[in-house]
């Protein structure tokens, strides 16, 4: 129950690129803890490193979270990491009045495609890349081993593809983002001139939260609890609202 004796809502976690749903558990179940009712997802082709991802798309990527914002017994926070940004902000836009807030975390509303020339079948996960390019702050040694033996390469028209966005309703759903390996002011920053694709849709949301939360860009393993307290007072109608 939120703080007016209402159920709160229910909440939807979108994982980013190379994980599935076991990469929220920590944070999940401190959500349901709480008393939240919270669904993790695992997108199509992201299941297993055996998985068939020849033939899927951006699209079924979108379909699939409309799919758990629809089935939620209410209008549900939809909080989605990273490369989920684009998907997450593309399944705003087709059921806008299903969702009651729209959580960024370390990412923010993408406009796709991300990378139109990306030209392969899928791209795995390569860890020298990840340390290069990351911020790591905060990961044990086992999360990273965890997370290099679990990731599973991304279908490659996840990363070109594109579904068209038409309803303009989207921007105006309460968005918090919370800002963790760059701060809300870099992110800021970033997208006022020129931005790239993932930071497009900043400029359009109409009622924004910025919180930095300083750590990892998985703050689902280096700061859970952290995370979840932010999630569940945007369910609880705290922040955001």
């Amino acid at each position: 129950m939120n703080d007016h004796g209402r159920p709160s809502a229910p909440i939807i976690l979108g994982p980013g690129f190379w994980l599935g749903a076991w990469a929220w558990d920590e944070v999940a179940a401190i959500l349901r803890a709480g008393g939240h009712d919270v669904t993790a997802l695992t997108l199509p082709g992201l299941e297993s490193a055996d998985a068939d991802r020849s033939a899927i798309t951006f699209a079924d990527h979108v379909d699939a979270i409309v799919a758990a914002v629809n089935a939620a017994p209410r209008p549900a926070v939809l909080a989605v990491h990273s490369a989920s940004g684009f998907s997450g902000y593309a399944a705003s836009d087709r059921v806008p009045d299903r969702i009651a807030a729209m959580v960024y975390v370390d990412t923010a509303p993408g406009i796709a495609p991300l990378d139109p020339d990306f030209a392969d079948a899928d791209k795995p996960m390569v860890w020298s890349e990840i340390e290069t390019e990351e911020n790591l702050d905060g990961l044990s040694e086992e999360q990273k081993e965890e997370f290099r033996r679990r990731a599973v390469p991304v279908p490659g028209d996840v990363i070109r593809g594109s579904v068209p966005l038409t309803n303009d309703a989207r921007n105006d759903i309460p968005s918090t983002l919370i800002c963790t390996a760059f701060s809300a002011e870099q992110y800021q920053t970033y997208a006022r001139d020129d931005p790239p694709s993932f930071l497009a849709g900043i400029s359009l949301l109409r009622n924004t939260t910025w919180f930095d939360l300083p750590t990892s860009h998985w703050p689902m393993w280096s700061r859970p609890a952290d995370l979840a307290r932010i999630i569940g007072d945007v369910a609880n109608g705290r922040i955001g609202a």
